[in-house]
């Protein structure tokens, strides 16, 4: 028996929200094993943004700190600052349109540890910059063990932002990524040694980077351009240009206007 919306208007209110349920609904009258799972996860919940602190905390809630206290840190921030559901909302869209694995919005939030680990670094991204380095670090930490990806917290990271698989992902400290930016696994956005200050890349607008590509040092990867899998770019990329290679040269057009929307990894342009 599908579950009753307690409230009417969530279609006008929040559209995604109530397709995310309808969703959990299907899962929940579907699939015997899982009902208990999606009940509590979603349809116990009256709104997503308390729905994702509860589904969070019970990813990252350890002996050390109870997934009761990880949930109320979630929702401080959440609460906090209206930019974090904002940004989560427009990534959720972007693991819907850009898998051709995804068929539903709740598949990011229950499943999809790319979207998983974006979550954690934007509650660990509001701690650093409340001067709680400490909790922010602790969330780093959880989600390099849980995930495999390892953001620095001070990172700052855009909106609708895509981490595909998401596997062995290293982004340091000074790095920035603007709006939607799609990165396959095993990329690193690194340093080229132990120098200090401003000292990892800047990526722009509408940038792909292939699975495999490790682009090191304060360079800057244009806005909408791609990154072959497998490159390592030490020098900055020109907007709307394709890099390939050991060291990465530019091979082209990047074949398209937004390249982290299309996923094209395969049509380079003039090689």
């Amino acid at each position: 028996m599908s579950i009753v919306l307690k409230d009417k208007t969530l279609s006008v209110i929040d559209p995604m929200w109530q397709r995310i349920r309808q969703e959990a609904e299907n899962i929940h009258d579907d699939e015997p094993a899982l009902a208990g799972f999606v009940f509590q996860t979603i349809l116990a919940h009256d709104n997503l943004e308390t729905a994702i602190a509860y589904r969070m905390a019970q990813l990252l809630g350890t002996v050390d700190v109870g997934s009761m206290l990880i949930q109320q840190i979630f929702e401080e921030a959440i609460s906090a600052d209206k930019v974090i559901m904002s940004a989560v909302r427009a990534d959720i869209v972007a693991f819907n349109e850009r898998d051709p694995a995804a068929t539903r919005y709740i598949e990011a939030l229950l499943y999809f540890k790319g979207f998983q680990a974006i979550i954690t670094h934007r509650i660990a991204h509001w701690l650093f910059n409340q001067g709680r380095t400490d909790l922010a670090f602790y969330l780093q930490s959880c989600s390099s063990r849980l995930f495999s990806v390892d953001i620095h917290p001070r990172v700052q990271i855009g909106h609708s932002i895509f981490l595909d698989h998401a596997t062995g992902l290293v982004i340091g400290e000074t790095a920035i990524i603007e709006d939607e930016v799609s990165i396959l696994q095993n990329v690193t956005l690194g340093g080229t040694g132990n120098d200090i200050g401003d000292r990892h890349p800047k990526v722009r607008h509408g940038v792909l980077i292939g699975a495999g590509a490790k682009i090191l040092g304060n360079i800057e990867i244009g806005h909408c351009a791609r990154v072959g899998a497998g490159s390592v770019v030490l020098k900055s990329v020109p907007p709307n240009k394709t890099v390939v290679g050991v060291p990465a040269k530019i091979v082209g057009e990047a074949g398209c206007r937004e390249p982290a929307l299309k996923m094209d990894q395969i049509n380079w342009d003039k090689i």
